[in-house]
């Protein structure tokens, strides 16, 4: 924190900071404060099963919000298949005007008090290169590199894959395959079909049909699902397709089997690529190589961090079961 300036009050973000913050993080982020943005802060931040998402705001000498830090509420189970309280650490903004004074670091240490003093039992996410370090300097820990495994449409898809080296555009692109995830959630076969999962070979989303129904229920994020049959219960798999630079990427998020049949898996990763019309299909996890012809990609990923705040817990990657789905950011 800067000395020559006194740190600013930090207070509960309210209701009617909305449109303050909204401005903010389109100053600090690029972000358009258009009706899909409102739209999209809404969905994400006040229509989540786990509950609204906990936010501070710091304040200029005039009361205005300066600086803007979020966490987003997420339920993860162990392998005891006991309920974990957890945030991720998402959005977060200063003023342009007011960078360089601590602001980022004073709301997060602020937010952690309260979020402890909640009952929260752990902080995790996957900040960037820039970002990670301050995040480290303030108690968070690596847990290590989630890594991305890829499958190509073709060789020239490859190459197109190799050279869009640029971040995934925020929207994704329409598809008509398969079914919404909506449609799926929609009668008994997809209860069924959470029931019929194999137990978490770490910490893990808990999964439920509230969470599934918000998590890709935005209909700009254009969330598709794809299914082994007519019934759920066989198996389904959600993803969606975005641009990167000149190639199409199919994200596929959710993998879901009954009894994490590996023939299931792979019929559905299959349908996927066939479904998604994309150069390539990636996730994160599995074999080296598989027989749907995905492979690893070395050197690459989201680093996964974590900061506990009641039990101590997540500190290897091989406490933790993960899937696109639960790191993606949106």
């Amino acid at each position: 924190m800067s000395t020559d300036r006194p740190a600013p009050p930090v207070r509960a973000a309210q209701p009617a900071d909305r449109e303050a913050v909204l401005e903010l993080l389109a100053a600090s982020l690029g972000w358009v404060p258009d009706d899909l943005f409102d739209a999209f802060f809404s969905w994400k931040h006040d229509q989540n099963p786990a509950g609204r998402s906990p936010a501070w705001v710091a304040l200029d000498d005039e009361g205005r919000p300066i600086g803007f830090r979020t966490f987003l509420r997420w339920r993860l189970v162990g392998t005891d298949g006991a309920p974990r309280l957890a945030v991720r650490a998402v959005d977060t903004a200063t003023h342009p005007d007011h960078q360089g004074r601590g602001i980022f670091r004073l709301l997060t240490l602020h937010a952690l008090e309260e979020l402890r003093d909640a009952g929260v039992d752990l902080v995790f996410n996957t900040p960037n290169d820039k970002s990670r370090p301050g995040y480290l300097t303030m108690g968070w820990t690596e847990v290590g590199t989630l890594a991305p495994h890829v499958r190509p449409a073709s060789l020239a898809a490859l190459v197109r894959m190799v050279r869009s080296k640029v971040p995934a555009e925020r929207w994704s692109a329409p598809s008509d395959a398969g079914t919404t995830v909506a449609e799926l959630l929609d009668g008994p076969g997809a209860h069924a079909l959470l029931a019929s999962l194999a137990p978490p070979a770490g910490l893990a989303t808990e999964r439920s049909v509230d969470h599934l129904r918000w998590r890709y229920g935005f209909g700009p994020l254009h969330y598709r699902a794809t299914t082994l049959g007519a019934d759920p219960a066989e198996g389904a798999a959600i993803w969606r397709v975005r641009r990167r630079g000149a190639a199409r990427e199919a994200a596929l998020c959710e993998l879901l089997v009954p009894g994490g049949d590996g023939r299931a898996r792979l019929a559905l990763e299959r349908a996927v690529a066939r479904d998604a019309e994309a150069d390539y299909v990636i996730r994160l996890g599995g074999p080296a190589l598989d027989r749907a012809g995905f492979l690893r990609l070395p050197g690459q990923g989201p680093v996964l961090v974590r900061r506990p705040l009641g039990r101590d817990e997540g500190a290897t990657k091989a406490d933790w079961d993960l899937g696109l789905g639960d790191v993606e950011l949106f």
